[in-house]
């Protein structure tokens, strides 16, 4: 279903996007604690419609997103991704890095685990704008602030912004992280 490639960490397979990955997607795509810092949750086809582009954008950018698999368990624990908004801001264009597990697997350090492996796998391979990675979510997503830090990267409170295609929205200011490809190699990434 998709050219990503497989990243074993010490406790997680990141790896491609397969058909039976969808409904454990769908799942947690549709937990209103999942998505608490989005708009609104997904209904089965907006999450399918999700993977299936996740996966396509290995064919269109050469990366995309990947599904996350419990070493111990099998199961799906989530999905880690890299991206590029199609939107204008000061950062733009951009390669953002992105995660969203499943509430039962919070707390298990698994989004930095996954995250980590791209992050590493993304300056290895890719020619990057302004060679950093970006990571972004809303002021009030705490729980993503600290995987952004945890991965080290920076934040400064001057780069917030206004997400262009929220406007309106409750939850429409972003903090934004960076990290650029000669911090990652200082802080041994």
């Amino acid at each position: 279903m998709s050219a990503a490639p497989t990243l074993p960490t010490p406790r997680l397979l990141v790896r491609p996007w397969q058909e039976g990955d969808k409904s454990a997607y769908a799942a947690l795509c549709a937990d209103p604690d999942v998505m608490a810092h989005f708009p609104s949750t997904l209904t089965a086809a907006q999450s399918n419609e999700m993977v299936d582009r996740m996966a396509a954008r290995w064919t269109l950018d050469g990366f995309g997103g990947w599904a996350v698999e419990r070493l111990d368990t099998g199961a799906l624990a989530g999905m880690v991704m890299l991206s590029s908004p199609v939107w204008d801001a000061w950062f733009t264009p951009c390669v953002e890095v992105g995660w969203r597990f499943a509430k039962d697997q919070w707390g298990h350090g698994f989004a930095p685990e996954a995250a980590a492996a791209i992050v590493a796998w993304a300056f290895a391979h890719l020619a990057l704008p302004d060679d950093r990675l970006v990571s972004f979510t809303t002021v009030q997503n705490t729980s993503s602030r600290r995987v952004m830090e945890k991965l080290g990267f920076t934040h400064d409170p001057e780069d917030d912004f206004d997400h262009p295609l929220l406007d309106g929205w409750v939850e429409s200011r972003h903090v934004l992280y960076l990290m650029t490809r000669e911090r990652w190699g200082q802080t041994g990434g």
